[in-house]
C-alpha cells in the first residue's frame, strides 16, 4: 500500500520524497499497517519548512492512498499540518498527470482528449483561411500533438483499448482537417520510451539506472519481475523488454 501528500530529502527507506520547482511528493510504502515513518517523514517536512521561515499551504495539500490489497477495508491515520488535517483525495493533478488511487488512466485521458478537441476548432479555422498545409501541420503539432502526448511514457502503456481509440479519434480528425497523414501515437510512445531508457542506461547518476542490470552475456539487460499485468505494462518492465527484443 502506499500512501502519498503533496507536500528535504527522506529519513527513513520506506519513504521517498520527489521534488519539483515549488510542488513536493511525499511517497510512504506502509507495511503491517505500520504508518509511523510516513507520518514522521510528514513532521519533518512541516518541522523544516518552520525553521525555514516557510509556510506550507493546507488547503492545496492532498492525501492520496493506493491500496489494492483483498483484505478488509483499513482505517488510515489522516496526517496534520499546522494542526489542521490533510484533505484525502481519490485523484489529483501532478505535474500535468491526473494520478488516480486505482492507478487508471481514463481521468487523464479523458482531459487530455477533451482538451486536444477543443483546439480542432482552431485548426479548422486555419484551415478555412487557407493556410499552407505545412502551418497546419505546425499547428497541430504544437497545440494538439503536444497535449495528446504529454507524459505519454507514464500513462500510455496502461492505457485501455477505449481510451486509445478516444485519442486515434481526435488524430483522424486532425489528418481529415490537414489532409495528410499524421504520427501515430503508440510509435510517438515507443520512441520516447526507447530515448528516455537509453538516457537513464547511459547516466549512472540516476536513481533507476540501477534497474537496468546486464545479464552475464553483457548483451540483454535482467527481466524485472511482473506479479501483475498492471505492473508489466508499466515503462521500466515495457521498455526493458524492447530493449531485449532490439538486441537480438
Amino acid at each position: 500500500m502506499l500512501k502519498c501528500s503533496l507536500l528535504t530529502s527522506a529519513t527513513t527507506n520506506s519513504t521517498t520524497v520527489f521534488k519539483f520547482a515549488d510542488d513536493t511528493v511525499v511517497v510512504g510504502l506502509i507495511s503491517d499497517n505500520n504508518e509511523t515513518a510516513y507520518l514522521e517523514e510528514i513532521r519533518n517536512l512541516e518541522n523544516w519548512c518552520q525553521r525555514n521561515n516557510l509556510l506550507l499551504n493546507v488547503s492545496k495539500t492532498k492525501e492520496l492512498i493506493v491500496d489494492f490489497s483483498t483484505k478488509q477495508e483499513r482505517n488510515y491515520q489522516t496526517p496534520m499540518i499546522n494542526e489542521s488535517p490533510v484533505e484525502r483525495v481519490d485523484s489529483f493533478r501532478y505535474l500535468g498527470v491526473h494520478i488516480t488511487q486505482d492507478l487508471s488512466w481514463s481521468c487523464h485521458i479523458n482531459t487530455v482528449v477533451k482538451n486536444a478537441r477543443q483546439r480542432l476548432y482552431n485548426l479548422r479555422h486555419l484551415r478555412d483561411l487557407r493556410l499552407p498545409s505545412k502551418v497546419l501541420r505546425n499547428f497541430y503539432s504544437c497545440t494538439i500533438e503536444s497535449i495528446l502526448t504529454g507524459n505519454i511514457a507514464t500513462w500510455f502503456g496502461n492505457s485501455t483499448m477505449q481510451d486509445r481509440r478516444a485519442l486515434r479519434r481526435v488524430v483522424r480528425s486532425a489528418e481529415r482537417i490537414i489532409h495528410t497523414k499524421l504520427p501515430d501515437l503508440h510509435s510517438i510512445y515507443s520512441k520516447r520510451c526507447w530515448t528516455k531508457a537509453r538516457k537513464i542506461v547511459k547516466d549512472l547518476s540516476l536513481p533507476n539506472n540501477g534497474l537496468f542490470s546486464l545479464l552475464r552475456s553483457g548483451k540483454r539487460f535482467r527481466t524485472l519481475k511482473a506479479n501483475t499485468e498492471r505492473l508489466r505494462r508499466s515503462f521500466f518492465p515495457q521498455v526493458i523488454r524492447t530493449l531485449n527484443q532490439n538486441s537480438t
